[in-house]
């Protein structure tokens, strides 16, 4: 069935995202033939002119990362709960009824990332950093882990802001200096939320019988801790898992095709990544 809808993920900087790739693998899979997936680099100040911009007949949804998750929120009819928890949209939805809908497919996306490798539970969990992505981590564990998450952060203000996440999403959480993020590799599971480097030195730190890592980054990667973990024989998640996962739940909700294809987006978004790399 042929149609002739558009689909794009904004932000600032975006050269680098992975999302046209999956999206188009998607599209090719479920034989969208007449869908279109670009990249647009738009920022805060610009982001309401180009949504209310869109034609809602051709536009069927948005895909959002940094620095628009929150900017976007005034601009929507509604948010899912899941949104309203983290306060972050990562996806929009231009339904038949002209109405503009915000989700966040990352805390789904990463619990169904963890349950492919057979993680549906553990008793308590450690977190390195304290951004946005840290409160879909504690979101995403709100799922899974009954017991007491440590959060390892640089900054007072850092920790209080996890503590008042915790408190909002129903998470136990304690907070520990950064200078001790080391300790963070005796939980039975670490999601490391941190920019590309600030993990580095703790590589040498990895246990002899590490539980498992979920690393967000996908680019570089392995990371020189996931790289390390991984030797050790630790269970080690990347960014492309959650990327995968998440944007599978977007292609559903902005096609109405369940189940997203999976495979065929987790295959182009490596080859995509090896050519980077090559």
């Amino acid at each position: 069935m042929t149609y002739n809808r558009r689909a794009a993920v904004l932000g600032s900087p975006i050269a680098h995202s992975l999302s046209p790739v999956l999206h188009r693998a998607a599209y090719a899979e479920l034989g969208l033939t007449g869908w279109t997936y670009h990249r647009f680099d738009v920022n805060e100040a610009g982001l309401p002119d180009f949504v209310t911009g869109l034609d809602r007949r051709v536009w069927a949804g948005l895909s959002l990362t940094m620095p628009l998750k929150r900017a976007v929120i005034p601009l929507l009819d509604e948010i899912s709960d899941t949104a309203a928890s983290v306060e972050a949209v990562n996806t929009v939805v231009f339904t038949d009824d002209g109405r503009t809908v915000g989700d966040n497919t990352d805390i789904p996306g990463m619990v169904a990332a963890l349950r492919e490798r057979g993680i549906e539970r553990v008793e308590r969990a450690a977190v390195l950093g304290a951004g946005a992505t840290a409160a879909s981590a504690l979101a995403a564990l709100s799922r899974i882990c009954p017991g007491e998450v440590t959060a390892y952060v640089r900054k007072a203000s850092r920790a209080a802001e996890m503590r008042g996440w915790g408190e909002r999403l129903g998470v136990p959480v304690r907070t520990a200096d950064w200078a001790d993020a080391a300790e963070a590799f005796e939980a039975p599971l670490v999601i490391a939320t941190t920019p590309a480097g600030a993990t580095d030195d703790l590589a040498a730190a990895v246990p002899e019988c590490p539980g498992a890592l979920f690393d967000v980054l996908y680019d570089p990667w392995p990371t020189p801790l996931a790289a390390a973990w991984s030797a050790r024989g630790g269970a080690v998640l990347g960014g492309l898992d959650l990327l995968v996962h998440q944007a599978v739940l977007q292609v559903e909700q902005m096609t109405g095709r369940t189940p997203g294809p999976l495979a065929a987006m987790r295959a182009a978004g490596e080859a995509a990544l090896a050519a980077r790399a090559a």
